[in-house]
């Protein structure tokens, strides 16, 4: 409503007196109304943050997103003091069930099963706890609209990891996926298909820039080599020289050639053992790549 005084319309609320002040002509307008802030007062952010009363983030790495509650396995009461013998039998029997109810369904022990799963993989890699609450997501949401009969549930897993490494440009092959696991580079590369066309994702072609810089710095390669070898690819780009091809082996036959023409020279099967390809995957990219952009290698 507007100030009965001056009809203006912007206030300003006193919060320490309880008013509510017209800022055009100063006429209070209430004396009394209901501070809907917060009782305390924080002085730097850091403290804002911790006093602010919400509950923990959904968790999608967790089957129940961090929702359930847990029953303590101290065996103490409130004040801290030990529990007698019933209490005690009486607090397993508790924490048993509410660990059974945690997984009653089998929906829920396929999600705890497999994502615990997620976890590790993307642990063992090396990945972001980020990756794995993407690829929990993804695997998520694929088991809730989608049927998975017959398939893999760790094919499927893996593959939504690959598949947010491939969306986020984290440079993951199929073949560094596999030897972290037991299920096979095919397994791997059939669930993903299977995840494409089922979520609808339009995903574009991987870029060797990313495998290129990550295998230049496995070999311990100097900068310049990075640069030429990162030339190359464009130049291949323009050309589409790329087309159709493997980008991890587009990526180890330009290290390969940048380390030559730089003089920092690297064995083709020390290039293939870091690029997880084959010596021949190098030498029939090397051959298109030197004809097709005119570059004179010595070897």
């Amino acid at each position: 409503q507007p100030c009965p005084r001056c009809g203006g319309t912007s206030f300003v609320r006193d919060y320490e007196m309880g008013e509510l002040i017209c800022q055009g002509c100063g006429c209070v307008i209430e004396t009394r109304f209901i501070d809907l802030g917060p009782e305390w007062r924080a002085f730097t952010q850091d403290q804002k943050d911790r006093r602010t009363r919400v509950g923990a983030p959904l968790i999608d790495s967790i089957h129940d997103r961090g929702l359930a509650t847990v029953i303590d396995w101290h065996d103490k009461d409130a004040f801290g003091h030990k529990l007698s013998p019933v209490q005690r039998a009486l607090s397993f029997r508790l924490r048993k069930w509410q660990r059974r109810s945690r997984v009653s369904t089998a929906v829920e022990r396929n999600l705890a099963y497999v994502l615990s799963g997620i976890s590790k993989i993307t642990s063992s890699l090396g990945l972001p706890k980020g990756i794995a609450e993407m690829a929990s997501n993804v695997y998520r949401r694929t088991l809730m609209n989608y049927s998975l009969k017959g398939k893999s549930t760790k094919g499927m897993a893996e593959a939504s990891i690959y598949l947010v490494c491939r969306r986020c440009g984290i440079a993951k092959t199929l073949g560094e996926i596999a030897k972290v696991t037991t299920t096979t580079k095919k397994e791997i590369g059939r669930s993903y298909r299977y995840l494409l066309r089922c979520l609808d994702f339009n995903m574009e072609p991987a870029d060797p820039l990313v495998y290129s810089t990550k295998f230049i710095n496995q070999l311990a390669l100097s900068g310049d080599t990075e640069l030429l070898a990162s030339k190359l690819i464009r130049a291949s780009k323009e050309l589409m020289i790329t087309s159709g091809k493997g980008p991890a082996g587009i990526a180890a036959a330009t290290t390969y050639i940048a380390s030559i023409l730089n003089n920092e020279r690297r064995t083709q099967r020390e290039v293939a053992e870091t690029a997880d390809v084959t010596e021949v995957t190098i030498r029939n990219r090397y051959r298109e790549l030197t004809e097709k952009l005119d570059v004179h290698v010595r070897l």
